[in-house]
């Protein structure tokens, strides 16, 4: 079977297991280091700390079948070693820290470490900078402050004094560049970066007000618990990220990025508060992580019309594997502020678990021509609980203008500089238990039909007629509710079904409109498990 090394730190690193399986197998593997067993584990991704810098482990995984696969691995150089007691924190949740644990990340040299020791560490926003690790240890809280007071602005726009068409823009706030605080974690402008642990950072927002009135601009917009602007080559790993004011992760403008093995949580309720959100960055790897959010587990984005047209830079090269998404709105969402478009989305051995939707994507008209996604693929993953499995929405009614006759006429409209565009979309080896609204609901654009959807290797099974609440699949205007439907999709050029199987739903065929191709094969009903033998 074997395994990966994906990533190597100075005191840590984290495995990869080769199989098909979702996020774990059913039996434990035993994890050994220089020949001593360090865990049982039943994940695919696995994390390992406790190392030394600059030594030399053998890394075995021995699996329930017997089979044996090892690796050598060498941890990365430590120049130095900065515990944040050394520089006055107290970590008695009491005294605030922000102060001393920045002073030992300013004071931080190259390839040098600053330590977060067990306790509780009161802090406001904390910035990070290139070369440094920072190791968040088990028994460690960075907690965040909960007065506004303590939290800097990061301005939206700054132009430069000499030249009005120059912008430097630092704060965001739903895919434009407003004005927003700090987040705890935050890094602008910085490289090889990384961040790791089995501590806690703790956005302390359920004990605060940010999410009371949170649709409310008050001084600023709600911080993020992470944030990156402009950055590359930074890596998080094995810490948990809870409470978080707004997004918990927001990697902005950044590229080659890896987030391994988190624990992202925040409550069921709480506004706005999306697990992982990569928004104009290129090759992002999400691995091996846990998120159950108040709002979409993930979503990928490219921000709005303005930043297309004033600072365009599509999102390319997603990567999300083994990894956990429950509660939520959707477990992996594309869009809607995508303005720059998407491109190359990979989501596999994952598990999807009673999120309202699955798959979702959303956009609408106003994102503009840059705005195309295409070559999202989305494979071998277990849906359970998830009442709509995948959506694909051209009229979402989202923004001030989101209810105009102009974003929500269903009738052809001229296409303009404005229209987006949705290419393939491709989705395989799928099982999903307990749909209820519909399997596929997508509705394209008229004047600029969805290319291409493919659905291979699928099989769906509903709930029973008495356990359906009906539901709109898709935010958009005038829609009916659904109840067990499979297949609803309307102005796409090309459907492929092949080797798809629905149980127990309402309907007995799918619902096209609007579709210039189909290429259906091996499409089954069923309304007894039974039959599948």
């Amino acid at each position: 079977m074997g395994f990966d090394v994906i990533a190597v730190f100075n005191r840590a690193l984290v495995a990869e297991r080769e199989n098909g399986a979702a996020f774990e197998t059913e039996n434990a593997c035993k994890v050994y280091l220089d020949g001593v067993l360090y865990k049982e584990t039943k994940r695919n991704a696995i994390e390992v700390f406790g190392l030394e810098p600059e030594r030399t482990y053998v890394l075995k995984i021995e699996e329930a079948d017997g089979s044996v696969s090892e690796e050598k691995v060498k941890t990365k150089k430590e120049s130095f070693f900065l515990d944040v007691r050394y520089f006055g924190a107290k970590g008695d949740g009491v005294h605030v820290d922000t102060a001393a644990i920045q002073a030992a990340i300013s004071a931080c040299p190259k390839d040098g470490t600053v330590y977060l020791p067990a306790g509780t560490y009161l802090s406001g926003p904390l910035f990070f900078k290139s070369h440094m690790s920072f190791w968040v240890d088990k028994g460690a809280e960075l907690l965040g402050l909960m007065d506004r007071a303590d939290y800097p602005i990061l301005p939206g726009v700054v132009r430069h004094l000499y030249d009005n068409g120059r912008e430097y823009n630092l704060g965001s706030w739903e895919g434009n560049p407003l004005n927003s605080f700090a987040s705890l974690i935050t890094a602008i402008d910085a490289e090889d970066l990384d961040i790791f642990g089995e501590g806690i950072i703790n956005g302390n927002a359920d004990q605060s007000d940010w999410w009371v009135n949170a649709k409310v601009k008050r001084v600023a917009w709600r911080p993020n618990l992470v944030f990156l602007n402009n950055s590359k080559d930074v890596r998080m790993m094995g810490f948990t990220a809870c409470n978080s004011p707004c997004w918990a992760f927001h990697p902005y403008y950044s590229d080659h990025l890896q987030f391994l093995c988190l624990n992202i949580q925040n409550p069921y309720n709480s506004p706005n508060t999306d697990g992982f959100d990569p928004e104009s960055c290129e090759d992002v790897l999400l691995l091996g992580t846990m998120i159950s959010v108040g709002d979409d587990c993930i979503a990928i984005k490219s921000g709005k019309l303005y930043m297309a047209m004033e600072h365009y830079k599509k999102t390319k090269d997603i990567k999300v594997r083994n990894c956990l998404l429950q509660k939520g709105h959707g477990s992996v969402t594309v869009g809607s502020e995508i303005a720059g478009g998407v491109e190359d989305v990979h989501v596999t051995q994952c598990i999807f678990k009673e999120t309202d939707r699955g798959v979702r994507i959303k956009t609408r008209r106003g994102r503009g021509e840059r705005s195309v996604l295409d070559n999202l693929v989305f494979e071998n993953i277990r849906m359970d609980g998830v009442p709509m499995p995948v959506t694909v929405n051209m009229f979402y009614y989202c923004d001030p203008d989101g209810h105009s006759p102009y974003v929500q006429s269903q009738e052809e409209t001229p296409v303009d500089y404005r229209t987006p565009r949705i290419g393939t979309m491709e989705i395989h080896n799928i099982n999903a238990t307990g749909a209820g609204a519909s399997f596929l609901c997508a509705y394209g654009l008229p004047e600029a039909p969805i290319k291409k959807i493919v659905l291979e290797n699928i099989t769906a099974s509903y709930r029973q007629e008495a356990e359906r609440t009906p539901q709109c699949p898709i935010m958009m205007d005038d829609f009916p509710k659904l109840s067990g439907r499979s297949i609803y999709v309307k102005n796409i050029d090309t459907l492929v079904v092949k080797n798809v199987i629905f149980t127990d739903a309402a309907d007995e065929k799918p619902e096209l409109q609007n579709v210039t191709k189909q290429e259906v094969e091996g499409l089954r009903y069923l309304h007894n498990p039974k039959e599948m033998l």
